[in-house]
């Protein structure tokens, strides 16, 4: 018999495997994975080992439950105008009948069977959109992996889209902090607007949608270091030979003027990374405003987790941030206002609903992964659907 309600997982940014460990707590029903950078920063010689891992999770004893899967690889790094690095998994469980996935050519769904994995010529896939964005769109219109996916699905009668998305990061800490929002949030409030623009354009029939992945939000950098640093002087350091500011160095009034913060292009040094730790550094997000843009269109559960990057990449220091950037929530799970109505149900336990990071003491990368698990009612993302009890299946 088919589930009447269903326990979905979004889970995304896995650096290094799939956190099995989560999967095996919340026992979904549908589980996405979304992944930016597959391959790693040094994509041409590691994409086979991409292959290599995806052979191996799908055949793992950990996931023989999950009897379908779709697993979308953008691995064609040598079409410079195409080439995302996106990966997108999704796994469906045994018990989960009614299960469809939208066919974008045909313009209908197809039900799902077996286990399939695409990485060649993800643009002529017709179960998915993929898009990288328009040239002009990047910093000084240089190529970089930076796009989206999208996937369609629907589980006992309720529809929604699930979008995979890279956006642009902050080049220079400097640039960063010359004004405040920066150039760089811009960049990014571009890019996001184009992609939710596209995946609600007259193409297709609206239906909700979640997005998620790395976004490269930043806080503030100006008024958070305004803040870190309120009681310092600031000292600039030119270049010598080009006279431009090479560093800004913050330091004590008193104290023997000692050094609060050393601020460069690749280097953000404070002297107490504790404030990012301290309650889950919460309180520094009143400096996180670059969603509040989208506040119409684009919705956030509360966060109750530290910042997401960027995390030290040595295996001992799972818990510490690198001396690069200032840490940051880049990596979140958003979703449109039909679609936090779906997860946001009176019938939904608030202990049901879960969004949380992944493997918080171990190192998991520069990112930490971001899950969100919760449970959708039978029919609830289409119109005068048949209202089902929902019941969970753990």
């Amino acid at each position: 018999s088919e589930w009447n309600c269903l326990s979905l997982s979004l889970l995304f940014d896995v650096f290094s495997s799939l956190p099995l460990q989560t999967v095996q707590s919340h026992k979904p029903h549908f589980v996405a994975v979304h992944c930016q950078e597959v391959g790693g920063k040094n994509y041409e010689a590691s994409m086979s080992h991409v292959d290599s891992f995806v052979k191996e999770l799908l055949s793992s004893d950990a996931m023989k439950e999950y009897s379908r899967a779709r697993v979308y690889l953008d691995e064609n790094y040598k079409s410079q105008e195409h080439f995302t690095a996106l990966g997108s998994f999704y796994f469906i469980h045994e018990s989960l009948k009614n299960i469809h996935q939208f066919d974008f050519k045909a313009k209908k769904f197809k039900k799902v069977v077996g286990k399939e994995t695409c990485s060649e010529t993800l643009e002529s896939t017709p179960s998915l959109e993929k898009e990288k964005f328009p040239q002009d769109y990047f910093p000084e219109c240089k190529w970089s992996r930076k796009g989206f996916i999208r996937t369609r699905w629907a589980l006992a009668d309720c529809a929604f889209d699930l979008v995979n998305i890279h956006l642009f990061h902050d080049a220079s800490n400097l640039v960063a902090w010359e004004k405040s929002p920066s150039v760089y949030s811009g960049t990014r409030q571009k890019a996001l607007g184009y992609v939710l623009d596209r995946i609600t354009d007259q193409r297709h029939e609206k239906l909700p949608y979640f997005v998620f992945g790395d976004f490269n939000f930043r806080l503030d950098s100006k008024q958070v270091i305004e803040s870190l640093c309120s009681t310092a002087t600031m000292q600039t350091v030119r270049a010598a030979d080009t006279n431009e500011v090479d560093k800004l160095i913050f330091r004590e009034s008193d104290n023997d003027r000692k050094v609060v913060l050393q601020l460069e292009k690749k280097l953000f040094n404070y002297v107490n990374q504790d404030v990012f730790r301290e309650n889950n550094g919460t309180s520094l997000l009143e400096f996180d405003k670059e969603l509040s843009v989208f506040k119409d269109r684009l919705h956030e559960l509360e966060i109750s987790f530290p910042p997401s990057y960027p995390y030290s990449e040595d295996s001992s220091q799972g818990k510490e941030y690198m001396n690069t950037r200032c840490p940051a929530w880049c990596d979140r799970i958003l979703m449109s206002p039909f679609a936090r109505d779906l997860v946001l149900k009176p019938e939904n336990e608030e202990k049901s609903i879960v969004y949380d990071n992944i493997g918080p003491n171990v190192c998991m990368g520069d990112h930490k992964p971001v899950f969100l698990s919760f449970r959708i009612t039978a029919g609830a993302g289409k119109p005068n659907a048949n209202k089902h009890k929902c019941c969970v299946v753990q």
